[in-house]
């Protein structure tokens, strides 16, 4: 089981690392005005979200074999599973906004995609401290 938890770590680490990184790019596409500039930002966009989904099912189907491996239970896995939904459905959400960029759709701001950035920071912090610490 260790080998187990050491690639689900693996596997979320390098999720998150998309996750921290795709919004960012949304934040220049949605500044750029140069039309190579936008078809650079809109493949930069696509690649990164088809890299990163595979490292997603593989973090979440390891998390699954762990916690049915484990059997562990208690309020804090209950939140630390409510948050893994919550950031399926951001990642989710972020293929979604490709798919506005690359239809050159989008009518937000850099504004709002820098506040969108920091979304996976919270969620991540959040996992941690309920993983660690389990406070409840």
């Amino acid at each position: 089981m260790l080998w187990i938890k050491a690639f689900h770590i693996i596997f979320v680490v390098s999720w998150f690392a998309g996750l921290f990184y795709l919004p960012r790019i949304f934040v220049n596409h949605a500044m750029a005005t140069e039309p190579a500039e936008i078809e650079r930002l809109k493949l930069m966009e696509h690649k990164l979200y088809r890299f990163m989904a595979p490292l997603a099912i593989l973090a979440l189907i390891l998390g699954l074999w762990l916690w049915l491996g484990y059997g562990i239970g208690g309020g804090w896995m209950h939140a630390k599973l409510a948050l893994v939904v919550l950031l399926i459905g951001y990642h989710l959400y972020c293929g979604q906004l490709v798919k506005v960029f690359a239809a050159d759709k989008n009518s937000r701001s850099h504004k709002f995609y820098r506040f969108f950035n920091e979304a996976p920071v919270l969620i991540l912090m959040a996992v941690t401290i309920l993983v660690v610490v389990k406070p409840f």
